[in-house]
């Protein structure tokens, strides 16, 4: 007996349309920036975390199989607010109290943050937006202990004809990156001369944004005052205590800005530690070939 079924005539739904895109730019050609930072043993960090290190404890003929195979393999140890990384929301407290007002005693489940871990953070796959801010200033980079003021960051955004739009990720370029590239990690560090970033006005119009994740190419993303190490962190406070806004740091942003790129698809999946206050990443910034 014949079939009777008949061919749908229904429209693709919403959601086929928009893979059939996804899919379709994938293969017209992507390019793909890396804005993570190379793990190396010595890379420059803050002093207030452990350091990276990494050895083979095989190498490659200490055992080797029957058949003449033999395999090399890795032991790793690191802090996870070290090298390109993001910052849980339990990451920092104000006067006791996590984000939401939550008590940050309360976020601990046998000796983890249970609550407001890395755990907790969602893979990103937003718009992101770069702020040039040297390139809107007519300068290579900003100088040690610089803040990047709520004027600098509206400068910025009309030199580059750019928007922000809620649940993007702002990734502000200080230049002082440079110093990483070229080795000098004290200067990078800035223990004594500063480092350039945000402070809390600037924090404070980020957040107003209402922005998902905000990153820098700086050792600790906001502003940091000459002699004053990582002392006072009001940039922190805002975003991450009272906003809810996810930090990277260390990001490395220097290709991107030179490609010219602003607008992006941006794309991380932290680790999933479970009760980690935060983890290193391999942020990526895809846009048309």
């Amino acid at each position: 007996m014949p079939s009777t079924h008949q061919p749908s005539t229904s429209q693709p739904s919403t959601g086929d349309q928009t893979t059939a895109q996804l899919l379709a730019a994938a293969a017209a050609g992507l390019a793909v920036h890396d804005l993570g930072r190379l793990l190396t043993v010595g890379m420059p960090q803050s002093p207030n975390h452990p350091a990276y290190w990494h050895s083979l404890p095989r190498r490659h003929g200490d055992m080797v199989r029957a058949d003449g195979g033999s395999a090399a393999n890795d032991m790793i140890s690191m802090g996870t607010h070290v090298g390109t990384h993001i910052d849980a929301l339990a990451h920092v407290s104000q006067d006791g109290k996590l984000y939401g007002g939550l008590d940050a005693d309360d976020a601990l489940e046998g000796g983890r943050y249970a609550r407001l871990g890395v755990h907790t953070i969602a893979p990103m796959v937003r718009r992101g937006v770069l702020l040039d801010v040297p390139a809107a200033l007519g300068v290579d980079r900003l100088e040690a202990g610089q803040e990047i003021t709520v004027e600098h960051l509206e400068t910025t955004l009309a030199a580059q004809d750019t928007r922000i739009d809620a649940g993007d990720v702002v990734l502000i370029r200080s230049g002082w990156g440079q110093h990483f590239d070229n080795g000098d990690g004290d200067t990078f560090r800035g223990l004594s001369t500063g480092v350039p970033g945000v402070g809390e006005a600037g924090a404070t119009w980020l957040a107003a944004r209402d922005i998902h994740a905000a990153g820098a190419d700086t050792i600790a993303f906001e502003r940091l005052a000459p002699g004053a190490g990582h002392g006072l962190l009001p940039a922190h406070r805002v975003l991450l205590v009272e906003r809810g806004i996810y930090i990277m740091e260390t990001l490395d942003l220097e290709g991107l800005a030179a490609a010219g790129v602003r607008e992006f698809l941006f794309v991380l999946s932290p680790l999933p530690l479970f009760g980690a206050t935060g983890s290193p990443v391999r942020p990526l910034a895809v846009v048309g070939a």
